[in-house]
């Protein structure tokens, strides 16, 4: 059964910093799979603020997050990674991970993607 699972959420104050994990199980996370990190605040839509293209490499921040959020994988531990620094209280949701092999026509949007893990809350509070 193929499987992504977040982890390193929690509760942080505004400018902390969190880093959150997604491990695959179940197959391989290699450098086939584009990633994306998606993130559903409270009364609003899931959007897609990071993501990572296999094709190319080439790597999408949504503004809201630009120059404090950095995706990255490590392959060989089947993880990719999300290290969000100078976090804000408009930063609280919760964030899911997501991979495809798919080819994508748009780096970033949810429907391109088909592999989901279950979510992790971040709550940036003081």
């Amino acid at each position: 059964q193929l499987q992504l699972e977040e982890s390193g959420g929690g509760l942080v104050q505004p400018g902390g910093s969190l880093r959150l994990s997604c491990t695959a199980s179940g197959f391989t996370l290699d450098y086939y799979y584009h990633i994306g990190w998606f993130r559903q605040a409270p009364g609003k839509e899931r959007e897609g603020i990071s993501c990572i293209s296999s094709s190319d490499g080439s790597v999408y921040y949504a503004d809201s997050v630009k120059g404090r959020f950095t995706i990255s994988r490590d392959n060989s531990m089947n993880t990719a990674y999300l290290e969000m620094t100078s976090l804000r209280p408009e930063d609280t949701g919760i964030y899911y991970c997501a991979a495809t092999r798919l080819v994508l026509f748009r780096i970033c949007d949810e429907d391109e993607y088909d592999h989901w893990g279950q979510g992790t809350q971040v709550t940036v509070s003081s």
